[in-house]
């Protein structure tokens, strides 16, 4: 029968979200009022201020949301989108059909081109697919067992299994769409000049400086207001802003919340607030002593005083939380509990585990002022169990390369799920094929927990789903390789003088109907 909607009505009966965004620039403020929008307007480049650069743009390369949120839904499409409701909307699939517990059949769309002139059609997507098992990302698509063309624009998704959340990973942005040709010239590395389908083409990527988007005139859908976007690095919080104050940017992300009053107060800016599918969580190298001991991992949960980082770094901007999930995602349940703030608990906990007089460590993060700000914190806190933390700050590119190696102790980072489903979370974070690079940067290994995940991705009782990460959430909670502290929102700094940019839940920025007003 046709099922096409069916996922995504099961999503919006998961999810009470609530999307904040809208085409008209969402829960925008200034000084705390709605901003009308003016005439708009065609052409234009838009400039948005992001505090670090991309690690790469191929979509099965990709470990992070601030690299997917460039080529996402802009160079690159998958065959379905999650749209502002979170139900799925065709992209280059026009229909589906589910034919069986493990055959889905697409109908794809035609007369579409890749940038580079090659056309779309069921290869291009047999292509992308029969890549990614040797790539980073082959542990997520693992369930699929054949990409058959039926013909040359219907194809068939045959699963090893029943996996329900199949249209999440379709939509994602690693279940983007490359050009067969630009797979074919970069073997067995990552395309370094993506090719896509999408509303924008790549045009340049100056390393460390900016990457540069240009309109896509022979674009399949509705054609982008904007001619160009430039995705600028400018690593200092106050200098994005006063980019976006002087109209030297027209967006400014990953806004700290010590800067919500100044946005709010400006005469150019408004403030987008917008719901997220984030958290951000403390993490623990499960490979290295001390914290190869879940007892040591156990103390610091205790140790952490979340109520006083949420409000006194974040202005009480996101929420506190015990859950890897973020409150409206599928799997998520209130049922799970996680660790009161209880100093005693941690200290007779470090003492079993043979360190009564504590240790020192260092803690890595990003060079993200806030995630700065909270590791400073963490510093004092740990203190009074006699933890002494060095914190060490990196780019956010060495960053990342450090935790995938397995090179941090302790570090502070966060995850943005890109598909609103718990096995994007589970799989990434917790199962032992991600280790490394997929997102497993605690290293952590747990049979059982193994198990659960690979259970729930096989179950459609959406109920049973539920109760399964129940029991694998708590799980984890207890074995602590990651101590989940804050559901986020997503925060941007909008000039006045733009309309219809917001982002996602996944906390991908949206350029697509952009533009200028007069």
């Amino acid at each position: 029968m046709k099922k096409r909607g069916f996922v995504g009505s099961m999503l919006a009966l998961s999810m009470t979200l609530v999307i904040s965004a809208c085409s008209s620039g969402g829960t925008s403020t200034a000084g705390g009022e709605a901003v009308s929008p003016g005439e708009r307007q065609s052409g234009g480049t838009l400039v948005i201020a992001r505090q670090s650069d991309a690690n790469n743009l191929d979509p099965q390369y990709s470990s992070q949301i601030n690299s997917m949120a460039v080529y996402h839904h802009k160079i690159t499409e998958g065959l379905v989108l999650m749209d502002k409701n979170s139900k799925y909307q065709p992209l280059l699939a026009t229909e589906w059909t589910q034919r069986n517990d493990t055959t889905w059949e697409f109908k794809l769309r035609e007369g579409v081109s890749f940038h580079d002139g090659t056309p779309f059609n069921a290869e291009a997507v047999q292509k992308t697919f029969e890549r990614i098992p040797t790539t980073p990302k082959a542990g997520m698509f693992s369930m699929i067992k054949e990409v058959k063309a039926v013909d040359e624009h219907t194809i068939q998704f045959i699963l090893n299994y029943p996996y329900a959340p199949i249209m999440s990973l379709l939509a994602s942005a690693e279940g983007n769409i490359l050009s067969p040709a630009s797979i074919e010239s970069a073997g067995t590395d990552m395309v370094k000049e993506p090719s896509g389908t999408g509303p924008f083409v790549f045009e340049s990527w100056t390393p460390g400086d900016k990457i540069v988007l240009a309109k896509n005139e022979n674009y399949w859908g509705d054609k982008p207001n904007i001619d160009k976007v430039e995705f600028k690095t400018v690593p200092e919080d106050t200098t994005r802003l006063a980019m976006v104050e002087t109209g030297e940017a027209q967006v400014a992300e990953q806004v700290p919340s010590t800067e919500i009053a100044r946005i709010e107060a400006s005469s150019t800016m408004k403030l987008g607030r917008y719901e997220a599918f984030s958290t951000d969580h403390i993490g623990f190298n499960t490979s290295k002593e001390p914290f190869n001991n879940p007892l040591v991992r156990q103390a610091v949960a205790y140790a952490v005083d979340k109520e006083s980082i949420v409000s006194g770094v974040y202005n009480n901007i996101g929420k506190v939380t015990d859950s890897t999930l973020g409150t409206t995602m599928i799997g998520y349940s209130s049922n799970v509990k996680g660790y009161s703030y209880d100093l005693n608990k941690a200290k007779s906990l470090l003492a079993e585990a043979g360190y009564p007089e504590g240790f020192s460590a260092t803690l890595y993060t990003s060079d993200n002022k806030t995630r700065v700000n909270v590791a400073e914190v963490l510093q004092s806190q740990l203190k009074g169990i006699g933890i002494n933390l060095e914190v060490k700050v990196l780019e956010f590119g060495a960053y990342i390369d450090a935790a995938a190696k397995g090179e941090t102790e302790m570090f502070l980072s966060g995850w943005g799920n890109a598909t609103g489903d718990a096995d994007y979370n589970q799989f990434n974070l917790f199962h032992s094929t991600s280790k490394g690079v997929p997102g497993n940067h605690s290293f952590y290994n747990n049979p059982e927990v193994d198990q659960f995940i690979e259970d729930a991705r096989k179950e459609t009782d959406p109920d049973k789903r539920t109760a399964i990460y129940e029991k694998v959430i708590q799980l984890e909670l207890n074995d602590v390789p990651i101590l989940p502290f804050r559901n986020g929102e997503n925060l941007a700094a909008l000039s006045k003088d733009v309309d219809g940019v917001w982002i996602s839940p996944s906390g991908f920025i949206e350029i697509n109907s952009a533009s200028f007003l007069k």
